[in-house]
């Protein structure tokens, strides 16, 4: 993992938003797998803010979400292909009919959507830059604790602390999910490189954990010990926990002084 610790969550949507846009510069028909949550949005506003200002398109890209709500329509406002369109998609050039979700229309068999996301990556190419965020219980997309390290696109059931810290975002009388379809944590693992990002005091737990604890399935995110390109930008809240910040400060200072000495194309 690099790891580099940023001051504010401004700072890391800015460096998250200049980190795709080098992926896109140098590969306009990048595959990209998306996340959402609170985190990526100020990142979603950064690509937004660098499309309109002509230093990014999207018009080649393909991209694959990491999960989907099971029953709430695509055309709810709480489904998450209503949130990147509105986030995201609307905004950019990208072809909409080259962003895929893991939806399971109605009359469909959700036990069969898994296995055809997984053939639609494996078409595309395979995933060339994944976003994710990270669950203050550790999860990766919605692959809660105690998932398969060897698990594929399927349907998973939220804990109850996912179900009830996404309730703020359902009024009293919406339907709020206990299921979802979410990418595997092998199915993350497959992609080229990965993009981490987390924000604030209540994810310090879970980022200690991820980067200095043991790989377990019950902290999902632990298993990115094991890719071997992933970057995690952190503000200074979500990185209080950890007991060897000076090394990762000192490995981010010598990883730029070599990407200055022999161009930015330098990977640590």
């Amino acid at each position: 993992m690099e790891i580099i610790i940023l001051k504010s969550a401004e700072n890391v949507a800015a460096m998250g938003g200049e980190l795709v846009a080098e992926l896109l510069r140098v590969s306009p028909a990048a595959v990209l797998g998306l996340a959402t949550g609170g985190t990526q949005l100020a990142l979603y506003r950064t690509l937004v803010a660098k499309h309109r200002a002509g230093e990014i398109s999207f018009e080649n890209t393909t991209s694959f979400n990491l999960d989907e709500y099971l029953g709430v329509s695509a055309d709810s406002p709480q489904s998450y292909r209503a949130y990147m369109k509105r986030e995201l998609f609307d905004h950019i050039d990208i072809d909409q009919r080259h962003t895929f979700l893991p939806e399971c229309g109605e009359g469909l068999n959700p036990v069969l959507v898994g296995p055809g996301y997984e053939q639609k990556i494996q078409r595309a190419g395979g995933i060339d830059l994944q976003l994710l965020g990270i669950g203050v219980n550790g999860h990766i997309g919605f692959n809660e604790p105690s998932s398969s390290l060897n698990s594929r696109t399927r349907v998973k059931t939220l804990t109850r602390q996912t179900f009830e810290d996404n309730s703020r975002l359902f009024s009293a009388d919406e339907f709020q999910p206990t299921l979802a379809i979410t990418m595997g944590i092998a199915t993350i693992m497959d992609a080229h490189r990965i993009l981490l990002l987390a924000t604030g005091r209540n994810k310090a737990d879970a980022v200690s954990k991820m980067v200095e604890g043991p790989v377990t399935a019950m902290c999902p995110a632990s298993i990115l010990q094991m890719h071997e390109r992933v970057t995690v930008l952190l503000d200074e809240s979500a990185a209080s926990g950890l007991k060897n910040r000076d090394y990762y400060d000192w490995t981010h200072l010598q990883n730029e002084s070599l990407k200055d000495r022999f161009g930015r194309s330098h990977e640590s």
